[in-house]
């Protein structure tokens, strides 16, 4: 049983825009954190951006602040994550977590499931 699924990745010119999709199962979607991390070649996976399912709050990291907005959908137990103003550093692979168990939600660690990710690339 896959837990996780993201889909929504693809290649965009620089200032363009993707919205990127997770749908989790019920067990994964849980109650708790979800989060987008992505990974470039020969980088560590860091967190982009994360919701606090129950109370719809959410989380960024500095660097896609005001250009990517994460959002839940409760009743397809799926996250999203639009993201405009796209840069070429903004390209990745950006997998999804679910069900943060532990730690701040930047730590990859705390979470208990995870997608097979979804290439984004921007070009310049």
């Amino acid at each position: 049983q896959v837990e996780v699924v993201e889909s929504g990745g693809g290649s965009v010119q620089a200032g363009g825009s993707l919205r990127l999709s997770c749908t989790a199962s019920s067990y994964a979607y849980g109650r708790n954190y979800m989060a987008w991390f992505r990974q470039a070649p020969g980088k560590e996976r860091e967190g982009v951006a994360a919701i606090y399912l129950a109370g719809r709050k959410s989380y960024y990291a500095n660097s896609v602040t005001g250009r990517f907005t994460i959002s839940q959908d409760n009743d397809k137990n799926t996250i999203y994550l639009q993201m405009n103003s796209l840069k070429p550093e903004d390209t990745a692979m950006y997998y999804c977590a679910a069900d943060l168990v532990w730690g701040v939600w930047q730590n990859r660690d705390g979470y208990n499931y995870w997608g097979q990710g979804t290439q984004v690339t921007v070009s310049s």
